[in-house]
């Protein structure tokens, strides 16, 4: 899919690990963005207040 089968075991490794950390940041920053965004609506909508 990147072409990191071509790169040593270690290498191939330490890409995978940093790839993994990449996807978990953007995911952390995605899902606090849209939390801020419609948080509160739905709070409210499912509490009634």
């Amino acid at each position: 899919m990147f072409g990191i089968e071509t790169l040593g075991s270690t290498l191939q490794s330490v890409v995978l690990v940093g790839l993994v950390l990449v996807e978990a940041l953007a995911l952390y920053v995605g899902y606090g963005t849209l939390e801020e965004a419609v948080g509160e609506r739905f709070v409210t909508a499912f509490t009634g207040e």
